[in-house]
């Protein structure tokens, strides 16, 4: 018997716990894992995880990734101190490789032989590589302007790369065709409950890396959400157990070109239609299946979400990379020109401590000229 099924975040509704489910088949809303109450993996310190070996899970070394000191970013923006979480060090170089792990150690567990998935990049390249470690067959659809190093990267682990051409949402609706067409398993990073999972491994690293100096604001870039959602699902399960005293706020930053969440946040009007190009591709996400999720997840935290634009992102990648040695992509550096922003409305006080999650390397993506 599983030890946790798959939940209904809008309606309640249960779900069996396959590969193929990926929204409530009652209402349309997105999933997530839901414990049996006697599973207590976090008393341990240690995450429960949607599978049932742990030694057979499929892994590539993924997480551990540091909490690195800001001294030049904390002075020049007046607070006490700020911390980068280092995900661009994770195996393929972003922090999807934490939600793959996870996504991909259920697919092998279930005897899944091949999986297709949909992504600007990162996502791609991360399941093209824990997909090879598996023994599994991958099916990438990509937007065909996409990184050329990211593309590069996705078909160097053998991935049957299929590049499409139009906005984001071209790649995703030929993926979701593709699998309709040939009866496979959509390894979505975007709708699936398992991939959510693996990304809530970053706020028990971080708990433990900064036990002594817990932050009181975790910033994040959002697209999709999960580096939201997922920590938070984690930093809930370590209070839960009593392991940490208090979870920090978490605030959601996007670009001012496709900002659907912090429109939502802000109570103002915008639409797919508004989207426009931004060099921060990883979060170029019009219709977040999670958006609501991600807005509860700021309430309950008592975060915020806002917009930033283009040059302030490009702005903060050069000063990341020339004041810290930290060679970030514009996703990630959109992060810090969000938290600049919370700063100047004083939500970050001077006497914070705060965590910024570096989402990729910027070897993956050409800086802006």
């Amino acid at each position: 018997m599983s030890h946790f099924d798959l939940c209904c975040f809008a309606c309640g509704a249960t779900h069996a716990s396959d590969m193929y489910t990926l929204a409530c088949e009652r209402c349309g809303g997105p999933l997530d894992v839901r414990y049996a109450a006697e599973t207590t993996g976090a008393s341990g310190g240690e995450p429960p995880m949607p599978y049932h070996d742990r030694a057979a899970a499929v892994t590539l070394g993924e997480g551990g990734t540091p909490c690195v000191e800001l001294r030049a970013v904390a002075g020049m923006l007046g607070i006490r101190r700020v911390y980068g979480k280092a995900e661009y060090q994770n195996p393929t170089g972003s922090f999807k490789d934490r939600g793959t792990a996870a996504m991909m150690s259920v697919a092998a567990e279930l005897g899944v032989t091949a999986v297709v998935e949909d992504s600007s990049g990162n996502a791609g390249a991360s399941v093209a590589a824990y997909a090879a470690r598996a023994g599994i067959e991958a099916h990438v659809f990509a937007p065909a302007d996409a990184p050329a190093a990211k593309l590069s990267q996705i078909r160097v682990f053998g991935a049957h790369t299929h590049l499409i051409e139009g906005p984001r949402q071209a790649a995703e609706e030929a993926a979701v065709a593709y699998c309709e067409a040939r009866g496979m398993v959509y390894a979505s990073h975007n709708l699936s409950a398992y991939f959510l999972e693996g990304t809530k491994t970053f706020a028990y690293e971080a708990a433990r890396q900064l036990a002594d100096d817990s932050p009181q604001h975790l910033v994040t870039p959002v697209g999709n959400g999960s580096l939201a959602t997922g920590p938070w699902k984690g930093y809930v399960e370590l209070a839960d157990a009593g392991l940490i005293k208090y979870r920090p706020r978490v605030h959601a930053v996007q670009a001012r070109a496709v900002m659907p969440v912090a429109a939502a946040y802000e109570g103002s009007a915008w639409s797919s239609a508004d989207a426009r190009r931004t060099i921060a591709g990883g979060i170029s996400v019009a219709t977040p299946p999670r958006k609501a999720q991600v807005l509860d997840v700021l309430r309950q935290s008592g975060g915020e979400a806002l917009a930033v634009d283009d040059g302030d992102i490009a702005r903060w990648q050069r000063l990341l990379a020339k004041e810290e040695g930290i060679y970030a992509e514009p996703t990630s550096a959109a992060a810090f020109a969000g938290l600049q922003e919370l700063v100047a409305r004083g939500v970050v006080g001077a006497g914070d401590c705060v965590l910024v999650a570096i989402t990729g390397s910027g070897l993956k993506d050409t800086p802006p000229a």
